[in-house]
């Protein structure tokens, strides 16, 4: 569907259709779904109806979200590179080498694409590259929550597992969560194109293609060592922790913006 999308383009509702097929392949006959919200809001156990329906909800907000961080040179690559050497270094420190091995074929296919890809970028990956790192992306951050659930003897534990799983993922999951908020507060379909992604806000303080991939990468990074340093906190917890930090950046960004456009600074630049 990627393919054919870039090729001679799909519409939106093809496109959704498309990708809740693919999603229930994955749950229902693949068993590749969550159980459990792990005590985020105060709920343990899903009845297998509601956890497939999460499940499907989950992989294909995480498809689209690798898609739309596709925005400029290199993002969507790193991104993808980033978040698979973190699922494959817990799938190893786990002792689950066969799913860690799929992650790192993901991140090696991404490394020799991104040579091109890079500032100046000579080819594009286009839906056909951001559907599938996403695809890959949302079945390794499921099957990383669902298996830090179980006590092994002699394998060691991960504390907070869908709180990681969330951490790792938090640069294209918090933008695209971000960006249907904003177009549905402005009485736009959330499914609208548009250029305050929040890698074009960061291009608009003047900053390269390559400059704004690092910075969203550090970004990452963060993230994801708080949720290995605070995974005592609770999933709960360290999830809120993750969304206010992510908020706290973007608003950083907005005053950035604010006070650049308007050519000073000032504290009512936070707020208005």
């Amino acid at each position: 569907m990627g393919l054919k999308d870039d090729l001679s383009g799909v519409n939106s509702s093809t496109k959704f259709m498309v990708q809740f097929v693919v999603a229930s392949i994955l749950v229902i006959p693949g068993n590749i779904r969550l159980t459990s919200m792990y005590g985020v809001l105060g709920i343990y156990e899903l009845p297998v109806v509601m956890g497939s329906a999460l499940s499907v909800v989950a992989i294909i907000m995480i498809i689209n979200a690798f898609n739309l961080i596709d925005g400029i040179d290199g993002l969507a690559g790193i991104s993808g590179i980033l978040s698979n050497l973190a699922f494959a270094g817990l799938f190893f420190y786990i002792h689950q080498y066969e799913v860690a091995i799929v992650s790192l074929i993901l991140v090696g296919s991404i490394l020799g694409f991104l040579r091109y890809n890079l500032t100046p970028a000579k080819i594009f990956m286009g839906d056909t590259g951001s559907l599938f790192i996403g695809l890959i992306s949302a079945v390794m951050a499921i099957r990383f929550i669902e298996l830090t659930k179980f006590n092994t003897l002699g394998v060691p534990q991960i504390s907070a597992g869908p709180a990681l799983a969330v951490a790792i993922l938090i640069v294209p999951v918090f933008d695209t969560i971000r960006i249907f908020f904003v177009r549905i507060l402005n009485g736009i379909s959330p499914f609208t194109a548009d250029r305050n992604h929040i890698h074009h806000r960061i291009l608009r303080l003047g900053y390269t293609h390559f400059q704004t991939t690092i910075i969203l990468s550090v970004f990452n990074l963060v993230c994801i060592g708080l949720a290995l340093l605070l995974g005592y906190l609770g999933n709960f917890t360290l999830i809120t922790i993750i969304f206010i930090i992510s908020i706290v950046f973007n608003w950083g960004l907005t005053f950035m913006l604010r006070s650049k456009e308007r050519e000073t600074v000032a504290l009512r630049n936070l707020f208005i």
